[in-house]
């Protein structure tokens, strides 16, 4: 089980690109203690950005909606506040961590959280084998369901925690780790997937406590 806190944050936006000129248009970040969520922050976004039809055919996010949704100037310094100096974590967190990047700066903000954990290379490494990765179908191969509409950021980002607390419980039970750290879940990350196993077996005789009969 994952004790020490995790912010798990998505981003719904106009498009891949934040250098291209792509803006957040919505963001949920909720943090994990003990498998379980403590504390959450939702907002829709106003950047002053056009909605491409495409972007709200798959999210619902309208044009009227985020017209009328709180300042980018409001929502980025409280979520910063929020996220703080925790370990951040996202399903493919290379594309969230990018958007906070770039909105943080065009404030003249900085990000504080201690690390990233993505939970898309997480499962990649500890389920392999598995026909898709893919937030909507990783969830469905290990029995999460969505409580509501996909591609809305509270929505995905509640999937997100539910598959990083399995992947924790997992590890937790099959090395018979007392508790997993996100650091472990951070080098994890940066491993080549064919060392993973034996990384894993070496650390849990390092971090387990022998036996005393």
């Amino acid at each position: 089980m994952i004790q020490k806190p995790i912010v798990m944050i998505d981003f719904e936006t106009t498009g891949l690109s934040p250098a291209m000129g792509d803006r957040i248009t919505e963001v949920a970040a909720l943090r994990i203690v003990g498998g379980r969520v403590t504390e959450r922050y939702v907002s829709l976004i106003n950047c002053g950005a056009r909605i491409p039809s495409f972007i709200t055919a798959l999210t619902g996010i309208s044009q009227d909606m985020v017209d009328n949704a709180p300042p980018v100037a409001r929502v980025i310094p409280d979520l910063l506040d929020f996220i703080g100096n925790d370990m951040l974590s996202a399903h493919n967190a290379s594309f969230d961590e990018k958007f906070l990047k770039a909105e943080s700066e065009r404030l003249g903000l900085a990000t504080a959280h201690s690390g990233l954990v993505c939970s898309l290379k997480l499962s990649r490494r500890i389920f392999p084998g598995m026909p898709s990765y893919k937030l909507g179908q990783l969830s469905g191969q290990l029995g999460i369901r969505f409580r509501s509409a996909a591609h809305r950021a509270e929505s995905d980002a509640e999937v997100a925690a539910e598959v990083l607390s399995h992947i924790g419980s997992h590890l937790g039970a099959t090395y018979r780790l007392p508790s997993v750290e996100p650091q472990l879940l951070v080098s994890v990350n940066k491993l080549a997937a064919a060392k993973v196993q034996a990384y894993l077996h070496k650390y849990a005789q390092e971090n387990t406590a022998p036996h005393v009969s």
